[in-house]
């Protein structure tokens, strides 16, 4: 397994993570990182890190996306068309990657060649966030227009736009996409594809800073707290 993070100091750090083999049962599991590579391909602090099975792409406020061959370990380019920091990298599978920047654009990129496929004028403001549907045609974007935006990813249209009272910074669909969450402050909205509604909130006691589904039901939250939390 391989881990990837990206620092204030501009530098892509890899760790492959080891499962120690002397340790038994379920609760006694220790894992090992061991550093292996480094990477300071960028001239500002990291903003957005994305990775598929072969490449790591990396966003800055220095305005560019760079990706990086973790099997070769080497630079393989850089990709230039956001004005703004870079603030969400999303690969679909191994063939897309969808970027949204400051600039209020998402672009969708063949992840093969490299090339910009799409730049949608996504929001009047920054892009915050955006998530990719399971089935690859849908995509969610917030902003700091203090929208929720759906985008029909096959012609590039908006959807549905939906105004919401503040600014929000996180949006994720569920594992089956039946559902997708929407994060402001320190509150999750959970809202159902069906109707488009809020179909229950989650209140944190400080700013949540990250959201992952681990089912359809489940969610780890991370925040401003020193613990993480299972909804």
């Amino acid at each position: 397994m391989e881990l990837v993070a990206g620092c204030y100091e501009q530098v892509l750090f890899g760790f492959a993570v080891h499962r120690d083999s002397e340790a038994s049962g379920d609760l006694e599991q220790k894992w090992t990182p061991v550093a292996d590579f480094t990477h300071h391909a960028h001239t500002a602090s990291l903003s957005a890190v994305a990775v598929n099975s072969r490449f790591v792409v990396t966003g800055s406020k220095d305005e560019t996306i760079h990706i990086y061959d973790m099997k070769k370990k080497i630079e393989h380019g850089a990709l230039v068309h956001h004005n703004g920091t870079i603030t969400c990298l999303k690969f679909y599978g191994n063939r897309h990657l969808i970027s949204g920047a400051e600039d209020g654009l998402i672009c969708v990129w063949d992840a093969k060649k490299w090339e910009c496929l799409k730049s949608i004028r996504a929001h009047k403001g920054h892009v915050t966030f955006l998530s990719i549907h399971p089935s690859g045609k849908l995509a969610l974007s917030v902003g700091t227009d203090k929208t929720l935006r759906t985008w029909n990813l096959v012609d590039g249209r908006s959807a549905f736009i939906k105004n919401i009272k503040q600014n929000a910074h996180i949006v994720e669909w569920s594992p089956k996409g039946e559902k997708y969450i929407v994060v402001t402050m320190n509150k999750i909205d959970i809202y159902q594809l069906a109707t488009a509604s809020v179909s229950g909130t989650i209140t944190n006691e400080k700013r949540i800073s990250s959201v992952t589904f681990l089912s359809e039901s489940v969610l780890a939250v991370a925040g401003d707290e020193e613990v993480g939390v299972k909804s």
